[in-house]
């Protein structure tokens, strides 16, 4: 079932329900809306719980503004709590995580969190994009070069190799990719310039927080996993075996530890 809130800037969230337990809501990260959160709901919702899939602002069936902020997109999360019954767990993927742990250091009415793999950079294996990224992705949409937007995301923004871009080029997903473009620079400024550990603000998250990534995933991501489970206070980390940052497309993988942690 699609529901549409108002954001407190008058914004319309859409999001779908599945199940009727306790809430959890599902943010995705980058290029990512809420039919690609939608399977792991429904583990969720087979499990006992209401797994709340959530159109970030700008995709979907969501609106946008012409301005973007962190802010507004917590606005947005907050509505969506308010309306499955004021609190609520929540799920994180990539920068979605990001803006979940953004939630929670800044107060949201949230019970538990579970992120996976949040897109910091905590050591020297790969190098730190631009802290002026966002605005040469906006400049390529704006100059209506959508392709090139999410190549420089993705190489830069990403590390993934120029093969791995060409290779990406080929394949359907490339033109969902483009479709949703112009949310690109939402999300860099979500994980922040240089995609730095924002170390105090984590340090303020109060309630309990699972972080995972992927054993079969990129050293990186699995290094700033550890890290921001180092760093907030009730946290702990979990490898998922066999799984990458596509994690999403095998949900049944997190239901033991994700399900467990919830209850």
């Amino acid at each position: 079932m699609t529901t549409t809130v108002t954001s407190a800037d008058g914004t319309p969230i859409a999001f779908d329900t599945y199940g009727a337990g306790s809430p959890v809501l599902l943010v995705g990260g980058a290029v990512n809306d809420r039919t690609t959160v939608a399977a792991l709901a429904v583990v969720l919702a087979e499990a006992g719980f209401q797994g709340v899939a959530v159109d970030r602002r700008g995709r979907g069936e969501s609106g946008d503004a012409p301005v973007y902020s962190v802010e507004r997109e917590l606005d947005d999360l907050s509505a969506v709590i308010d309306a499955v019954g004021g609190s609520a767990a929540m799920f994180g993927h990539s920068s979605g995580a990001i803006l979940a742990l953004e939630a929670a250091a800044r107060g949201l009415p949230i019970t538990k969190l579970a992120v996976y793999e949040p897109p910091f950079i905590v050591d020297a294996q790969r190098p730190r994009p631009g802290a002026d990224l966002a605005d040469r992705i906006s400049a390529l949409i704006a100059a209506g070069d959508r392709d090139g937007a999410v190549e420089l995301f993705l190489t830069e923004g990403v590390s993934v190799p120029p093969e791995g871009v060409a290779a990406m080029k080929g394949q359907p997903v490339w033109d969902w990719f483009a479709g949703y473009a112009h949310t690109l620079p939402y999300d860099i400024t979500v994980t922040g310039p240089g995609a730095q550990l924002p170390v105090d603000r984590l340090a303020a998250i109060a309630v309990p927080v699972l972080v995972m990534s992927g054993g079969a995933g990129e050293a990186w991501m699995g290094a700033a996993a550890r890290a921001v489970a180092e760093t907030v206070p009730h946290a702990r980390y979990e490898s998922i075996t066999g799984q990458d940052h596509g994690v999403l497309n095998a949900p049944e993988s997190l239901r033991p530890v994700l399900t467990d942690f919830l209850r």
